[in-house]
């Protein structure tokens, strides 16, 4: 019973989420669409904060587990830009409101974990310092995301697929060409 509340909770919130503004939505709009009190919702969430975060953890989780096979920077992150695409009105809300952060965090964190699949499915362990590992990480998982971010501030005009293929065709074994220099610099004695 307490999943299937916390589902309704969450059904209710992205509804209401795609019809308006973050910081228009208030607990009891949450509450009377989904025909809970109060209590109900404060027992499973702090505050429509905590909600939001539940819900772009739990796409993170989704989008990892779902695609963990994923061999190519372009797949992993179109998996993680579907959620925008299905929840355009919803994500452009929540990146005009205070919690800016929570997309962001969101991006990173699924833009991190495809990056790092991929980096440590090319050498191992060892072969590439950990520093310069970490370096192009960040700066792939920066980039993707970033890209993101500016996607959805230009009001997701542009097919998002299309725009990661392209930009996995222009940086095409990219990653790759790190990882070497990376480990021709650890052989060298330079890291």
């Amino acid at each position: 019973m307490a999943q299937f509340t916390k589902k309704a909770i969450v059904e209710a919130f992205l509804e209401l989420l795609n019809e308006k503004p973050l910081d228009k939505i208030t607990v009891k709009e949450i509450v009377d669409s989904c025909g809970i009190n109060r209590n109900t919702f404060y027992y499973h969430f702090e505050d429509i904060h905590a909600l939001l975060t539940f819900v772009l953890d739990g796409e993170v989780e989704r989008v990892i587990a779902e695609h963990a096979d994923v061999e190519s920077l372009e797949e992993g992150f179109i998996e993680a830009a579907r959620f925008a695409l299905c929840n355009k009105r919803a994500v452009y809300h929540i990146y005009n409101s205070v919690s800016r952060e929570d997309l962001e965090r969101y991006l990173n964190s699924i833009a991190e974990d495809v990056v790092r699949r991929m980096v440590e499915g090319l050498y191992s362990e060892g072969e590439v310092s950990e520093l310069d590992r970490e370096l192009i990480i960040h700066f792939y998982k920066c980039g993707l995301s970033g890209m993101v971010m500016a996607w959805v501030g230009e009001g997701m005009k542009a097919d998002p697929e299309q725009l990661i293929r392209s930009l996995g065709d222009l940086l095409g074994g990219s990653v790759s060409a790190a990882m070497e220099r990376g480990r021709q610099r650890k052989r060298a004695g330079r890291r």
